[in-house]
């Protein structure tokens, strides 16, 4: 007898969720199941985003036909987020592998997702982002005859190798998926523009203001999980890991961190530095001996939260990151030349560098010395989302309909 976690969300649900028969991680048998639903996740981000989706889809159906697969895509930090928003996949495909090529990747995912598909027989498989995991369960599911749900739907940078390989799965999951969920009006127009059908569009809001709030409230009042330096020091968060950026341009981002660390002795920089090698490397020959720019770790999402909560300044290449700064009045400088999330750029909390490290340097200390520059961006803005996305998604996957409002946020306003 399997019994769902306590749900960490504010949801009411029974203690008895379903009873369920795992074999070799291949099978699994439904009791009285209502609506089934496959959800399939990969990666840290993935969860994060997912998170309060299954809980709003379990207070609806009491848990009954809901499946979690994680394909464990990525594992060390994959697992610890799991632990973090009190989730249990009921599947385990345990695809990594050391240095593994996204083609490799893609491949076990097919052949593994396949039996899964067959055992389950989901007549909905939801699916959250761009990750290679996303790309492969769409497909998978369109070949097993299921419809396809996609969660963030519609991003768009129109380059295909930036994101790499992520536009490009952003894309196939588009013509896969049958439920679009945009985050926002923008995404929802890139999808209208490739064609696809209007009545499928739903503009939910992005989820990770969702969790991004229940985690803040969650922890408030509780230590940031990590030391950090006293009060005279102003906080940059940096994250960087994108794979179109390794080699010299990786290398110029590192020194240009060094720079502003150099010209500016009040900034102290953390750096939860990414596990591959193709990050690790630079970061420690270049960054390893540097005062005032501590790398750590990658962090759970609790510490994350609490940390971003702290911090002055944000210099990033992550997607999530762009999206969960703002919400909390964070300036965010992202190390990208385009961004498939432009409605922050658009807000005026949000801007371009690039990984150029003169670039870099002229940006950070514009808003370091300039607290006019500071204060037009430290703006708390409702652009991704209200915190019901979740909601929303839940009623097209259970009613096929979407009874709530659609999301309107601050850009529309913006643009008024």
């Amino acid at each position: 007898m399997k019994r769902a976690c306590e749900t960490p969300f504010p949801l009411s649900l029974p203690a008895e969720i379903f009873d369920a028969r795992l074999t070799d991680g291949d099978e699994f048998r439904y009791r009285g199941a209502m609506k089934r639903c496959l959800i399939v996740f990969g990666t840290r981000p993935e969860v994060i985003k997912l998170a309060p989706v299954v809980y709003a889809l379990r207070e609806r159906t009491g848990g009954v036909g809901i499946t979690l697969c994680s394909t464990g895509q990525h594992r060390q930090m994959l697992d610890d987020t799991l632990r973090a928003v009190d989730l249990h996949p009921d599947i385990e495909l345990n695809v990594m592998q050391e240095a593994q090529h996204p083609t490799d990747l893609l491949g076990r995912l097919l052949l593994k997702l396949r039996p899964v598909l067959a055992e389950t027989d989901p007549e909905v498989v939801l699916v959250q982002g761009d990750t290679t995991t996303v790309a492969a369960a769409a497909f998978a599911a369109y070949l097993h005859g299921a419809k396809v749900g996609h969660v963030e739907a519609g991003l768009r940078t129109q380059d295909k190798r930036a994101p790499f390989p992520e536009e490009i799965n952003r894309r196939v999951t588009g013509v896969l998926a049958d439920y679009h969920f945009a985050p926002t009006a923008r995404a929802r127009d890139a999808l209208l523009a490739e064609g696809v059908a209007p009545d499928s569009i739903f503009v939910t809001g992005n989820t990770v203001v969702d969790s991004l709030r229940w985690m803040r409230d969650r922890i408030a009042g509780r230590p940031a999980g990590i030391q950090l330096p006293d009060g005279r020091y102003r906080l940059v968060l940096v994250t960087a890991h994108r794979r179109e950026s390794f080699g010299q341009p990786f290398r110029e981002f590192c020194y240009a961190l060094r720079d502003i660390v150099r010209r500016f002795d009040d900034v102290h920089m953390i750096y939860p530095v990414h596990l591959n090698p193709n990050v690790q490397r630079p970061v420690r020959e270049i960054l390893g001996d540097c005062e005032r720019i501590r790398l750590i770790e990658p962090l759970g999402y609790a510490e994350f939260v609490a940390l971003l909560s702290q911090v002055h300044l944000v210099l990033t290449d992550s997607g999530g990151i762009q999206e969960e700064a703002p919400s909390l009045g964070k300036p965010v400088l992202v190390l990208r030349d385009k961004t498939e999330r432009p409605e922050g750029v658009g807000a005026g909390v949000v801007r371009l560098v690039g990984m150029q490290r003169e670039r870099i340097v002229a940006e950070a200390s514009r808003l370091l010395s300039d607290p006019a520059a500071y204060a037009a961006m430290a703006r708390e803005v409702n652009v991704y989302g209200d915190g019901l996305a979740s909601r929303r998604i839940a009623e097209v996957v259970l009613d096929g309909k979407m009874s709530s409002a659609p999301f309107k946020g601050d850009q529309e306003r913006l643009e008024a």
